[in-house]
């Protein structure tokens, strides 16, 4: 039986795209001409935003259509436990049933919440989901055994354990679960009064918007969250800086994935000015933002938007990357082979992509951008071991031309 992985990425969109949807209906959904629609069905080449556009046009990750998860994804047996456990934890501590028990101190609360999010910033998702299942259990009781002066810190934190299982379930494709868990994380955060993390969950909303590919909802909800944010001149706060640096500058990337050049370039621009006032990349519930974060975001967005020199130029300019998370720095080293892809250095975009995959063969299995990388680095002088390792460590079939 044919896997969905078997097809190439031009059979994806074929499928997807169905019967009852023409090429050129889907060139005027996506917003791109009928030949390129015809050139990447025969597998004949298409940058990053062509295939975004035609994801975003079929209402589907683009990671479907490069064959990473199947359009219902079939994923292995502990993931699978681990969701169906995350699930029954959100909802049921939403519905209130089984919080009903004695909480943890506060201590060994945020300290099990903090091993969860340290393993989410590590690239280790499903471990995250592991132990954010019992965290929010735990959250919800100590919300519940609360006195009137101690709900508001409860209720942040279990803000806090909602938006990190919102997180997790989004890393894995479980979209619907991804949205319950931002919008009690929403309750939570209005419920504890703090406008930053309301601010945090409206970003991370903004951002299972944008997996699901619904742009315009993304660049609405990425720009309320920047904007309830904004900082006076004056204002020192480290926290505060951070917290707005890292939501306008992940407005940049919706604007950079929605086609907005120079609105990303603008956006980005505001980012880059809050890093330097900072002057050292910060952590602030779960985030973290300075001049090495926009940096690296600044190399990720100038990929996206067909500027893989300037990308390749910023990487050179970047200095010491060990500030940034595991995550962090593995995706920034995505964007750089695929720069070094779309500048036709195809065996260093290998080498390069080979590195992170062997590095974090877990985290890498739910990115898109491998698949991409691939494709192209495998139209130049890429050798065919290397694509075979990359298959090998994946878990998928890459494109061979």
């Amino acid at each position: 039986m044919t896997q969905w992985s078997d097809y190439t990425t031009g059979e994806r969109i074929k499928l997807l795209r169905g019967p009852d949807l023409t090429q050129e209906q889907l060139a005027e959904a996506s917003g791109l001409s009928v030949a390129t629609i015809r050139k990447a069905e025969r597998d004949l080449g298409g940058s990053l935003h062509t295939l975004l556009r035609i994801s975003a046009a079929l209402n589907a990750d683009v990671s479907v259509i490069l064959g990473q998860q199947a359009p219902r994804r079939a994923m292995r047996g502990a993931d699978r436990a681990m969701l169906r456990e995350l699930s029954r934890a959100v909802h049921d501590t939403a519905a209130g049933v089984g919080v009903d028990v004695q909480p943890p101190a506060p201590a060994e609360l945020a300290a099990g919440l903090a091993a969860a999010w340290e393993m989410y910033r590590a690239g280790d998702f499903a471990g995250a989901g592991v132990r954010v299942a019992p965290a929010l259990r735990e959250a919800a009781a100590a919300l519940r055994a609360a006195t009137a002066d101690q709900r508001g810190t409860a209720a942040g934190i279990l803000a806090d354990a909602y938006r990190l299982a919102a997180y997790v379930a989004n890393q894995f494709g479980a979209r619907d679960l991804a949205y319950a868990g931002i919008g009690h994380a929403q309750d939570q955060a209005d419920r504890a009064g703090d406008i930053v993390r309301s601010a945090m969950v409206a970003s991370g909303r903004s951002w299972i918007y944008l997996r699901d590919s619904r742009l315009g909802q993304a660049e609405q909800t990425a720009r309320a969250s920047y904007e309830s944010i904004e900082p006076r001149y004056g204002d020192r706060d480290p926290g505060l800086l951070a917290t707005y640096g890292w939501h306008v500058t992940f407005a940049a990337v919706v604007a950079a994935r929605s086609g907005d050049i120079a609105g990303a370039d603008d956006l980005l621009s505001q980012g880059q000015a809050v890093a330097a006032r900072m002057g050292r990349d910060v952590t602030v519930n779960g985030t973290a933002f300075g001049p090495t974060t926009v940096t690296a975001q600044a190399i990720g967005i100038s990929v996206s938007t067909g500027r893989p020199g300037k990308a390749l130029g910023l990487f050179g300019s970047l200095g010491d990357p060990s500030g940034l998370t595991p995550s962090a720095h593995n995706r920034l080293m995505l964007d750089v082979a695929l720069a070094q892809a779309e500048t036709r250095q195809s065996d260093s975009a290998l080498d390069t992509l080979l590195d992170v995959c062997s590095a974090a063969p877990g985290w890498a299995r739910h990115q898109a951008l491998p698949g991409v990388i691939a494709q192209k680095a495998s139209a130049g002088s890429a050798t065919t071991a290397k694509l075979r390792k990359l298959s090998a460590i994946l878990g998928t079939s890459m494109v061979i031309s």
